[in-house]
Formats: structure tokens, C-alpha cells, sequence
């Protein structure tokens, strides 16, 4: 396994073109990035490496993401940040 990043090169990473995708990722790694596995953050990681068009896809339910551990990610996203 590759080595994590700090939390707050985590955090710049969340740092997207689009207002909604930061909404979303930052919103995660305050309230859950924590709690994670170390294999979770990896994945977690991983999904930010993603290109901002695949994100707001995947986010929005306009496509599913193809990667498995990638779009449990996206899911427990969701389902950790929605009202």
C-alpha cells in the first residue's frame, strides 16, 4: 500500500474547479476522514485523484463509477453527508 498524506494535503486535494464537489469532499474529511480505515483513506485518496468531470457524475447519480472500491467510497459519502 502507498503511503497516506497528511490530513491537510488530504484537505488541499478537496479542492476542486466546482463548488459542489468541494462542498462534498470537504465536508467528508471534516466530519469522517478520521474515522476511516488506513485502507479507507487510501481509497479515499484514490477518489480524489479523480478527474472533476467523473466526480460530479458519480456524485450526482449521472453515472456510476466502474472502479467497486471507488464507488463505495462515493456512497459512503453520500450517505455520511446528506441532511
Amino acid at each position: 500500500m502507498v503511503e497516506l498524506l497528511p490530513k491537510a494535503r488530504v484537505k488541499w486535494a478537496c479542492r476542486r474547479g466546482m463548488l459542489e464537489l468541494d462542498v462534498i469532499l470537504e465536508s467528508f474529511v471534516e466530519q469522517a476522514y478520521d474515522a476511516l480505515s488506513d485502507e479507507g483513506k487510501y481509497v479515499f485518496q484514490r477518489l480524489v485523484t479523480c478527474e472533476d468531470p467523473d466526480l460530479f457524475a458519480w456524485f450526482m447519480g449521472h453515472e456510476e463509477c466502474p472502479d467497486p472500491e471507488l464507488k463505495r467510497m462515493v456512497k459512503l459519502i453520500l450517505d455520511r453527508i446528506r441532511v
